[in-house]
């Protein structure tokens, strides 16, 4: 199913949905109930939705004593597999009284590079949405090391949608749409909607960097939508405190048009049942 609308999101297959540390972490830890309540909407409406969420860093920081996001990585290992857990808690503790069932899944870009892995992620996923499980999915911080430095789940989460041939991904932040500058400059204008193949260099999205806890921002959500719609896959970039309108396909966000010639990945149901072939 390929959607050319924002309404579409309503009736949308398949949708991942990724949402940031910041919104989700320290005294934003509260938005886990909205935003379960809105992937739950979904859920119920036959929706199947994937969650990327980051936060398992800032999460795990708070029980190691720290204030700031720790600069060594075995303490950002430290903090990520205390973290994950604490998470993913608090997200089943949210969806237990929707009578949805979450299910871990950790991964690394090596995972989505190499072919044995990446059909036994396919394939794990596949599986999980069929039982009507939520799978939530973040990078393996705790084995990465490189993803812990450099990456960014923004790209993940398209990686993810591509692997499981999603209609769309839902990219959520702190913004309610991207801009043509950083918001708070003279002149930034909000951007309603994106070409597949319109060029964006003319904009200004400011630093990856964009808090203490977590890193990501306007630059990696628009290089991310741009993987993901160059695929196929429609792209909706809003805050979290619009997840419930822009999963019912109300006029939120910045959207970006799928490619209309790109090949579809494959649907449920042809996933391969020898783990290494892709």
């Amino acid at each position: 199913m390929t959607l050319r609308e924002r309404a579409e999101l309503a009736t949308a297959r398949r949708v991942v949905v990724k949402v940031g540390s910041s919104s989700i972490s320290g005294e934003n830890a509260a938005n886990i109930q909205p935003l379960v309540g809105a992937l739950a909407a979904a859920h119920a409406r036959g929706t199947e939705v994937v969650l990327v969420s980051s936060g398992a860093i800032a999460t795990g920081m708070p029980f190691l004593n720290l204030d700031t996001r720790p600069s060594d990585l075995a303490t950002q290992q430290a903090a990520a597999a205390v973290g994950q857990n604490v998470l993913v808690y608090r997200y089943q503790a949210a969806l237990r009284p929707f009578e949805i069932v979450a299910g871990q899944v950790l991964l690394t870009a090596g995972d989505l590079e190499d072919p044995t892995p990446r059909s036994n992620a396919r394939r794990a996923m596949e599986r999980l949405l069929g039982l009507r499980i939520l799978p939530i999915v973040n990078e393996n911080d705790t084995v990465a090391t490189h993803e812990i430095r450099f990456g960014d789940n923004d790209r993940l989460a398209a990686l993810v949608a591509r692997l499981i041939g999603a209609d769309a991904l839902v990219l959520l932040s702190d913004i309610d749409c991207l801009y043509t500058r950083p918001p708070d400059e003279p002149g930034a204008r909000p951007i309603d909607r994106v070409a597949h193949d319109d060029d964006l260099s003319g904009f200004q999205f400011g630093s990856v960097v964009v808090n203490s806890v977590g890193t990501g921002g306007a630059a990696t959500k628009a290089s991310a939508a741009k993987v993901a719609s160059a695929s196929g896959i429609a792209v909706l970039v809003t805050s979290i405190d619009l997840v419930t309108p822009a999963l019912a396909g109300q006029q939120v966000g910045t959207w970006f048009e799928p490619n209309p010639d790109a090949v579809r990945p494959p649907l449920t149901g042809s996933v391969p049942t020898v783990a290494g072939r892709d």
